[in-house]
């Protein structure tokens, strides 16, 4: 398990006996030096203030130059004192303050201590009145600034219908509330979510690996047990796999990276998960650009046209063209949104009648959708490739009596046609080139291509940033070795993120690439 350490000014700051907790001065750490581990640690800076070149500030700064986790980090520390980023964050955070009914109307100002993101749900009496609102509010407030510990000052807003932030500044660990020091305490352990003890950092894992996943959702990219399995196989190699759900956000950078299995989306708390693992220089998959690309299938279908791949005859339409449209139709008609996922906006239409029905409303939610032509086979072609390489293949077939994959009923209800993992060997060629490069237009991540393979030739459908993988199903053919193979990707990832960089060389040296083979060493 790796070091976490706690850094306060001075010693006496602590106060609290949490054992085997490592708590050292912020004097003895920037004593340290730089490279003394082969990882980075997790550090909690709980320094008096973190105000510019302060102390705090500084330990903050160095830990992050060596390579070191640290809450907050700078990017939080300079959110929190420029004021106009603080001004943008708090009035997203107003929003989250509710009437805060318990709170006597008498009361018109209030502080509230938030530690790591808890709050003692308490009015301002202390009379130990639930008040869920506030809760939340300071959930968010760690989310916003990533901050240990706050103190919010609250004001009734005129006419007593609510509440304004007056004030919001980080606390000095001298001032917390002796009553409060269980709130403390919890909150330190839900952020660090492992067992306050001793453990030698050689017996520990090699990565922390996060997984994003949402146990609700009734069609995730990898199902509970699947995630298990990947739980299971990252014990055996030495990699510590954790499931975490969207409520995790504060804890997001307490991992080495992180992998989404939720269905992505740009305005969901995926991308901001993506978005924030990858500010901190965690390795994701999905990263943000991918999900930005593949979540719009208008993107998709300029970039696969732009460069050559072949994709069914694909026109936009908007309110404007819907009218003279109908001379450039061949049915059956599939019309898209483009931002929709699973199937559940794209519909076909048989006639002019059916097209236009179908336009007007999808319309009403985008105001640009896709028309293409319809290509029928049983089956369509999904490619897995990671970072370039073609790691699983599987054929999915046509719903029983429908025309896609997955046939979506009423109330939430679906029908999935038959999944056939396929070994990459025996896939065509032709259907492996036009997968692999239309990949590589997304860029380096994880991605599922999905084609058609017609008597005409093969065609790219779409590119999925978050392709299935489940057991008995994409898994088949290559069984076990295709998640260590996920595994091994992000151990590598987070390896090359800590790897020193190689020594400069001396000025007028030639370096001369070493290729798979040297000449010389041959004896040629």
């Amino acid at each position: 398990m790796p070091a976490q350490l706690i850094i306060v000014e001075k010693s006496s700051d602590f106060r609290w006996s949490v054992p085997g907790v490592r708590v050292i001065t912020a004097q003895d750490f920037i004593a340290e030096g730089p490279g003394l581990l082969q990882r980075p640690r997790r550090i909690i800076n709980l320094c008096r203030s973190y105000a510019y070149l302060s102390i705090g500030y500084y330990v903050s700064l160095l830990a992050e130059a060596r390579g070191e986790r640290v809450t907050p980090s700078m990017e939080a520390i300079t959110d929190l004192q420029v004021k106009a980023v603080q001004a943008q964050k708090l009035a997203g955070l107003e929003r989250c303050l509710g009437p805060l009914a318990s709170v006597p109307k008498a009361v018109e100002a209030m502080r509230i201590q938030v530690f790591f993101g808890q709050v003692e749900e308490r009015n301002a009496e202390d009379r130990g009145v639930e008040d869920r609102g506030l809760a939340e509010f300071a959930s968010r407030s760690f989310e916003l600034f990533r901050c240990p510990l706050l103190a919010i000052d609250l004001e009734r807003l005129e006419g007593g219908a609510g509440w304004k932030i007056a004030a919001l500044h980080p606390l000095d660990p001298r001032d917390v509330d002796p009553a409060r020091d269980s709130l403390f305490l919890d909150g330190l352990a839900r952020f660090c979510r492992r067992p306050w003890r001793h453990v030698p950092s050689a017996s520990g894992p090699r990565m922390d690996l996060a997984i994003l996943h949402d146990p609700k959702d009734p069609l995730p990219p990898s199902k509970l047990k699947t995630l298990q399995a990947m739980v299971r196989i990252g014990q055996d190699m030495d990699i510590a796999v954790e499931l975490i759900e969207k409520k995790d956000y504060p804890r997001l950078t307490q991992f080495d990276a992180l992998f989404i299995r939720e269905t992505t989306a740009i305005a969901h708390h995926t991308f901001r998960f993506a978005r924030k693992a990858a500010s901190e220089g965690m390795p994701v998959i999905d990263d943000p650009g991918s999900i930005l690309r593949c979540t719009n299938k208008a993107f998709l279908s300029e970039l696969l046209a732009g460069n050559g791949i072949a994709t069914p005859r694909t026109l936009f339409l908007t309110r404007r063209t819907l009218s003279g449209f109908e001379t450039q139709l061949t049915y059956p008609a599939v019309l898209k949104v483009p931002d929709g996922a699973f199937s559940l906006s794209v519909k076909k239409a048989e006639n002019w009648q059916q097209f236009q029905e179908i336009a007007a409303i999808m319309l009403k939610q985008s105001g640009l959708i896709l028309v293409q032509d319809y290509v029928y086979t049983p089956f369509d072609w999904r490619i897995g490739i990671l970072a370039g390489e073609v790691i699983f293949a599987a054929k999915y077939f046509m719903s029983s009596g429908h025309w896609q994959i997955i046939q979506h009923g009423e109330a939430g209800a679906y029908t999935e046609g038959r999944t056939q993992a396929v070994p990459v060997e025996e896939v065509p060629r032709e259907v492996i080139e036009p997968a692999v490069r239309a990949a590589g237009l997304i860029g380096n991540g994880l991605y599922g291509v999905d084609l058609k393979q017609t008597k005409s030739g093969v065609v790219v459908i779409e590119i999925n940033d978050n392709p299935n993988i489940d057991l008995g199903l994409e898994d088949a053919a290559a069984g076990e070795g295709l998640y260590r193979r996920l595994l091994s990707h992000f151990q590598a990832l987070v390896d090359a993120r800590h790897r020193p960089p190689a020594p400069a060389l001396p000025s007028g040296a030639i370096h001369r690439p070493r290729l798979v083979h040297d000449l010389r060493d041959t004896g040629s």
